[in-house]
């Protein structure tokens, strides 16, 4: 499929053939799905903790006499039945990762790059490249009309561009290797360079 290619100041810049295998399925919620939840799972910390009765602060000692006093049997307050006691099967440190194949999540990619194309928010330009500064790149982002945009550069990210578009909000930039479903899917517009898209390409063959 062809698709205009256009620069920065919004001029055009020719054109470019996209390779069908990666612009041009139909995309597949379910396999989406699939590959934003491994990220997702992958990207949780799983660091919370609750404390159980060996590990409150309370006196081991018996609070009443076993017989006598008509209520039910109790050992100490650090029970999991009373108020601040300790807490019976809660979460404990752990990974919530699981596997995908290396195939799924190539084939995920090329199913987001086709989701982004099919829906019209897909837009290559020439090459992300800036003189360093903020102001001047914001007003050409404004003029073009990207709200939240996530930009994708070839094998690296011109360090000037970098530099004058991380203080500009909804615009992200990620070097070809990063390129990943969820930061694809969550963003209005998908940008990508001319490096980009051949690196891409080769990556995803």
């Amino acid at each position: 499929m062809k698709l205009d290619v256009i620069n920065l100041d919004g001029s055009a810049a020719g054109s470019v053939d996209l390779d069908e295998a990666l612009f041009g399925l139909e995309p597949r919620a379910d396999i989406l799905h699939r590959v934003v939840r491994w990220q997702r799972n992958n990207a949780q910390a799983g660091t919370h903790k609750v404390k159980t009765r060996s590990e409150t602060s309370y006196s081991t000692k018996k609070i009443y006499r076993q017989k006598g006093t008509g209520g039910a049997r109790h050992g100490d307050k650090n029970a999991p039945i009373f108020r601040h006691g300790g807490i019976y099967k809660g979460p404990t440190p752990r990974s919530h990762g699981h596997d995908l194949t290396k195939k799924f999540r190539k084939l995920g990619l090329r199913h987001a790059l086709s989701a982004k194309a099919k829906a019209g928010e897909l837009v290559v330009i020439a090459s992300a490249e800036a003189d360093g500064k903020t102001s001047a790149l914001a007003k050409q982002v404004a003029k073009l009309g990207w709200k939240r945009a996530l930009i994708i550069d070839g094998a690296a990210v011109n360090e000037n561009f970098a530099k004058a578009a991380r203080n500009i909000e909804g615009l992200d930039i990620l070097p070809s290797m990063g390129a990943n479903v969820y930061d694809i899917l969550k963003r209005d517009t998908l940008v990508i360079t001319k490096a980009g898209v051949e690196a891409l390409e080769a990556r995803l063959k």
